[in-house]
């Protein structure tokens, strides 16, 4: 049996500036040349067995997070770009597994494409809109590959979290993540108040004054006033970090350098060891972790998330957002379920039906199409805006992970694990989902040939070949 050839340009690249060693220094340490490791961070080579070996050695690097990283996620992208009617047939799944692992720049070369032209047809299905809005899709395409970055990364970014645990824990020891923030700020020059504002806004910066929302949650102007430190204490990092992705425009830059800034407010609010030993202590009980670190139900589930640092990983998460309508408005997952990218994610996971149950956990044992079974838990997460008649946000998150790390958390209590029929079945996307008599299908597979009956008593107008 052949080989699989890896290809992780990327995170051999970061685990080089993560060491702040230059290419020729790194590439003695790994005994290589210095051409050879130009080759292999530019995905033009595989990286050999003995490279994997010196990284699991000289730099502690989690081998089979980079055997099987960006692939898996490739993978379901192409999958589902290719249910698109465009193409006249699905390749196989083996075909799409060698060209996200032999060839990964073309394969991201054809999903941007792919990007593209879908863009280009919701253009041209809204002329009245493409008319006014060129800054707006220029926009959308920058927010896109922001996502993509973040994606490809697991959602953790080495250098911010580890700045943000150093900023969190001056000592060795968690402070007060308030008084640490506001103390920042007026070393850099800017005051910080509290006051009535407007309903819906959490905070207003005016030159070196920042006045915060007396109306907002604790945690939201923790979250924010952090923001702000990241913004002016670590925006050299920051950039930093920004400068090695190489995006391909101003606007996702920006985008990209609000991410960051969120990620460090993230990371400095629940620092990684000492929430990761948290995690583990409380068995994963969102609303302990909300407590002990001051945090939203949302900021502690997408932080959990992120616990992927090599050597000390947390379990592999999956965390999703959805509006009302089923629109994913955040995305990541460490587990092998995957989102969908370009269509609505699968009707049958609970997080829909959680705006159905306000200020309850729903737990759901459920099983994808590939036999993989989980523990999805979902719940609302509304935001109010402090006032009669303002708007309010709604959103639900999901989170959950496979069932062998169930035994972890707190939410598995009083489910009957081991009955197949205790689980749900799950897809991810209608377009690429193979099951033949789901209820609530919204799309065929495209990958199926279709029957059409006379007489069709069930919910389809069709059969699946």
């Amino acid at each position: 049996m052949a080989v699989q050839k890896i290809y992780a340009g990327s995170a051999l690249r970061e685990a080089r500036v993560r060491a702040g060693l230059a290419q020729r220094s790194f590439a003695e340490r790994l005994g290589i040349s210095l051409p050879y490791l130009s080759q292999m961070e530019n995905n033009h080579r595989p990286i050999s067995a003995g490279v994997l070996l010196r990284l699991a050695q000289e730099f502690g690097l989690d081998i089979t997070a980079i055997a099987a990283g960006d692939a898996q996620r490739m993978v379901i992208d192409l999958q589902e770009a290719l249910a698109d009617p465009l193409f006249d047939a699905t390749p196989a799944l083996a075909d799409l597994r060698l060209a996200a692992t032999n060839a990964p720049v073309l394969a991201r070369a054809f999903l941007d494409l792919y990007r593209a032209h879908r863009q280009g047809q919701e253009r041209l299905a809204a002329l009245d809109e493409a008319i006014g809005g060129a800054a707006q899709n220029t926009t959308v395409s920058a927010w896109d590959e922001v996502r993509d970055f973040f994606h490809y990364c697991d959602n953790y970014i080495d250098a911010v979290d580890h700045a943000a645990e150093r900023f969190a824990c001056p000592d060795g020891r968690r402070g007060d993540p308030l008084t640490l923030a506001r103390a920042a700020l007026e070393e850099c020059g800017i005051g910080v108040t509290t006051g009535e504002l407007p309903a819906g806004s959490v905070f207003i910066r005016s030159g070196t004054d920042i006045v915060l929302n007396a109306a907002a949650e604790a945690s939201t102007r923790t979250f924010q006033l952090l923001h702000q430190v990241g913004l002016e204490r670590h925006g050299d990092l920051i950039d930093a970090t920004l400068d090695l992705a190489r995006f391909r425009s101003e606007t996702a830059r920006q985008v990209a350098r609000v991410g960051l800034a969120n990620y460090f407010a993230g990371a400095a609010l629940m620092p990684y060891r000492a929430f990761h030993a948290a995690a583990l202590a409380e068995r994963h009980d969102l609303e302990r972790l909300a407590h002990l670190f001051g945090a939203s139900l949302e900021q502690v589930a997408h932080r959990l998330s992120t616990l992927q640092r090599p050597g000390a990983k947390g379990l592999p998460f999956f965390f999703v957002r959805v509006d009302q309508a089923g629109t994913i408005t955040k995305r990541h997952s460490a587990a092998r379920l995957q989102f969908a990218r370009f269509g609505g994610a699968c009707p049958l996971w609970n997080v829909h039906r959680a705006f159905e149950q306000p200020g309850r956990f729903l737990r759901q044992l459920a099983q994808t199409p590939d036999g993989v079974r989980y523990l999805l838990l979902s719940r609302d997460v509304s935001k109010p805006a402090g006032a009669f008649g303002a708007p309010v946000r709604r959103f639900a998150i999901g989170l959950g992970c496979e069932i062998a790390h169930a035994r972890d958390l707190i939410y598995a209590a009083g489910l009957d694990l081991a009955n197949p029929d205790a689980y749900e079945p799950i897809g991810i996307s209608c377009r690429i989902c193979p099951r033949p008599d789901c209820h609530q299908r919204s799309v065929p597979p495209i990958d199926r040939a279709l029957s059409i009956p006379r007489d069709r008593p069930g919910p389809l107008p069709y059969d699946l070949a």
